[in-house]
């Protein structure tokens, strides 16, 4: 009886991530890796290429097992051609994905959105198991979104389904979601915040690099009750509400999951101010039986959403509610 084997890769502007899994998807292997996006596209390939063969030799799996790679690329992905779009954190554009794959990779390789395919690994294995109808919002250094419709990943007409950042907040200013709640705007906001802010109040934050404020330092300083952390925090905090309720209005989920590093280290309270905000909004009973969760895998949300959609592709199953099929290499 033969063992397949399945790869996801959660390819994020600063880091790789990586994981092969079995059949019943055990996690057999992880490994991690920086992604050095400044080196350019075949580097990062390069790198990703190192960290299969890391997982494959700590596993004992040999390359014959594996039945196919998913990988989840921080950016406009067209699944059809296999091509990037746009991706500004990888400084990608128009990149022909299939030119870098490594040639000892002899199995399928499907691309998708990271955020999807976060979405996507908890929907199949983690906090939204058994549910039909899935909003998926992952709050980072940017806001990203999945959508599952039906039980299908559903990716839209030109592949932008599930971009929640991109809503327009206040349509005179234009002002997006993720310009209130990303953590780079977040830092932006905070350096305006300093410097209008009383000494006592700036003398915390001396040290701190805003460019590279970690979501565990913000969080800290939240908790701490620190005035600026605490604003910049509850405008995310509401501007994720309204979003949430339109979109609960809009889609009618039946699970609606927060993951990404902002979410995961504010916590249970961000995400309950969240939900408060966004029964504001929505209409009578739109709520009713709706969960709020965290995302329960975590840091590897991508990872197994990348080789659980790797594995349905290559049984055939359609994964996009437009029955657009992605090429594999």
């Amino acid at each position: 009886m033969k063992h397949h084997h399945w790869i996801g890769i959660d390819l994020g502007g600063t880091k790789i991530l990586a994981g092969l899994f079995d059949d019943q998807f055990r996690l057999l292997a992880r490994t991690k890796h920086p992604t050095d996006a400044a080196q350019g596209s075949e580097s990062v390939f390069a790198r990703m290429q190192v960290a299969v063969d890391e997982l494959l030799a700590e596993s004992g799996v040999s390359a014959a097992a594996v039945r196919g790679l998913g990988m989840g690329i921080p950016g406009q992905v067209d699944p059809r051609i296999g091509r990037v779009r746009y991706a500004p954190n990888l400084e990608w554009h128009d990149l022909d994905l299939s030119q870098h794959i490594p040639k000892s990779w002899t199995w399928p390789v499907h691309f998708e959105n990271d955020v999807r395919m976060g979405t996507y690994g908890e929907f199949m294995h983690g906090a939204a198991k058994g549910a039909k109808h899935v909003l998926g919002i992952f709050v980072g250094t940017g806001v990203g979104g999945g959508v599952i419709i039906n039980g299908e990943l559903y990716s839209g007409f030109n592949f932008n389904a599930g971009e929640i950042g991109h809503i327009v907040m206040h349509w005179r200013r234009g002002t997006q979601l993720e310009s209130i709640a990303g953590r780079r705007y977040q830092m932006k906001r905070a350096k305006k915040l300093l410097d209008d802010a009383p000494k006592r109040i700036r003398r915390k934050w001396k040290d701190i690099k805003l460019s590279e404020m970690r979501s565990s330092q913000l969080a800290e300083f939240y908790q701490e009750a620190d005035p600026i952390a605490v604003q910049i925090v509850d405008e995310a905090a509401k501007a994720l509400g309204a979003a949430v309720g339109s979109m609960m209005n809009f889609l009618s989920p039946e699970v609606v999951v927060f993951g990404g590093g902002v979410a995961g280290a504010l916590g249970e309270p961000f995400l309950e101010r969240i939900w408060e905000i966004a029964h504001r909004y929505v209409l009578p009973g739109a709520a009713e039986g709706v969960r709020c969760v965290p995302a329960a895998l975590k840091d590897d949300s991508g990872i197994y959403g990348c080789a659980a959609y790797a594995r349905s592709r290559s049984n055939g199953h359609r994964l996009n509610g437009n029955g657009h099929k992605s090429n594999g290499h």
